[in-house]
């Protein structure tokens, strides 16, 4: 098999790509939420601070922190107006033998909407214009479309199951779609148990987003910076049909959120 000659590579890769974007509950200033696996290894681009190989005892304060985090997540869809980052992806296929990586200048604003400048890139030139350039334009489209509440976080996409606490402290809750929908994801949340706000997104696609992708796993961090929370890394890993393994990680560096220039420190910190 040539190098990406099979259509089940090239369109199984992006459409992770894509299905990544499509996860973010985009829309406009609802453009950032979504996914990323604890236990996925480092090389993958997606920091794992948080360990999921233990869960602890069911926790009371289910009702309450959860509560508190559907009526701030949706008050949150409206806090991001524009922000400019510098994203860095990557994309390995084929078990190792094809890879690619791109660097980028990312913004949001209401005027202009999503745009994307290519800084840097190397690698496999079709994964670089058919997955790095792809799930850039895909989320481009995404927005463009106002496609973000299929894909949120809130009670017309799923139901919420039990919480329990993790050796971390963290209040880990099961979700659960409503439907089958490429956008939803079967898996869990992670919540600060005293300020209910939301660390970690991580599970299965529960619908394929194509014929040659198979399992899709979803993974994605945010962190709170100058008082906004945003995603600050994400990653998939899909099993392609004839190809194998093939991962897609993805991280920000914010310069501005709403019109107010970040600190490196701050750029670069995870605020649990």
């Amino acid at each position: 098999m040539k190098a990406c000659s099979s259509y089940g590579l090239c369109s199984g890769t992006v459409m992770v790509g894509a299905a990544m974007f499509a996860l973010l509950g985009d829309g406009g200033p609802a453009a950032l939420h979504a996914a990323q696996s604890p236990s996925q290894p480092a090389a993958s681009g997606v920091p794992s601070a948080v360990s999921s190989s233990t869960e602890g005892a069911r926790t009371d304060a289910l009702p309450t922190t959860l509560g508190r985090f559907l009526a701030e997540y949706e008050q949150s869809l409206q806090s991001l107006v524009s922000y400019r980052a510098i994203r860095r992806l990557s994309v390995v296929a084929r078990g190792g033998k094809m890879t690619a990586s791109l660097k980028a200048r990312t913004s949001l604003d209401p005027v202009n909407g999503f745009q994307f400048e290519v800084l840097e890139e190397s690698g496999s030139g079709l994964l670089r214009s058919r997955v790095l350039h792809g799930a850039l334009e895909a989320e481009q489209e995404a927005k463009r479309r106002e496609k973000g509440a299929h894909g949120a976080l809130t009670a017309a996409n799923y139901r919420f199951g039990a919480g329990e606490l993790t050796p971390g402290g963290l209040l880990r809750v099961a979700i659960h779609p409503v439907r089958k929908d490429s956008l939803l994801v079967e898996g869990s949340i992670l919540l600060t148990n005293e300020s209910a706000d939301l660390v970690r997104m991580e599970g299965l696609l529960v619908k394929r987003p194509s014929f040659w992708t198979r399992k899709v796993t979803i993974v994605r961090d945010y962190a709170r910076i100058d008082g906004v929370r945003v995603p600050v890394a994400m990653g998939s890993t899909a099993d392609v049909l004839f190809a194998g393994k093939s991962t897609f990680s993805m991280s920000y560096e914010y310069e501005s959120i709403n019109d107010m220039p970040v600190g490196a420190t701050a750029a670069n910190a995870v605020s649990r």
